[in-house]
């Protein structure tokens, strides 16, 4: 890891604009992803909605985790991280790692099927994809760190992605334009 970078400065937003970014926000779809590590530390996950490519040369990625997250401390320590796009089936292991368990426990890993890629951290079976990473850089902003990860080895299957919009899970299906 070359850096953690102070926070940013907190925003100039009123008080009063908050709700209305927050619903806006909400008709944003996203993928939804469970950030996991393994190491020292110990073994962590989380779901998140906030992930991106950064760039492919050399392959890089980012995460936004909140900072009170158990998740965010021990991947600072283990240095890897896999961001695991979860498959449309993946709905109660994305409940299990927000904390909202249903059936499951909270954050237990026996909800589903692991195996290790590169790093060791966990990469979610039969996910829509994996990407396992090395930690490069760590940045916080207001209540989040951003990490950016170089990529050490992905994966990825024909399974359908799980998305988070209008605060509820979707399945995603092509569009048919000509």
């Amino acid at each position: 890891m070359n850096m953690i970078s102070p926070a940013i400065s907190s925003a100039t937003t009123s008080h009063e604009d908050i709700p209305t970014f927050v619903a806006a926000m909400a008709a944003a779809v996203t993928p939804v992803s469970i950030v996991t590590t393994d190491g020292p530390a110990g073994r962590y996950g989380v779901t998140v909605s906030a992930v991106s490519s950064v760039s492919a040369e050399p392959p890089m990625v980012l995460a936004c985790i909140n900072l009170r997250s158990p998740a965010l401390d021990a991947i600072k320590k283990n240095g890897v991280f896999c961001i695991n796009m979860l498959s449309e089936e993946q709905c109660d292991v994305a409940n299990s790692f927000a904390g909202r368990p249903g059936k499951f426990n909270p954050y237990d890993f026996d909800v589903a099927t692991w195996e290790h890629l590169s790093t060791g951290a966990p990469a979610l079976c039969n996910a829509a994809a994996n990407f396992d990473c090395t930690l490069e850089r760590l940045d916080n902003a207001s209540t989040h760190s951003i990490l950016l990860g170089i990529v050490s080895s992905a994966k990825h299957t024909n399974n359908k992605p799980l998305a988070y919009t209008a605060r509820s899970y979707q399945a995603l299906d092509a569009l048919n334009i000509q």
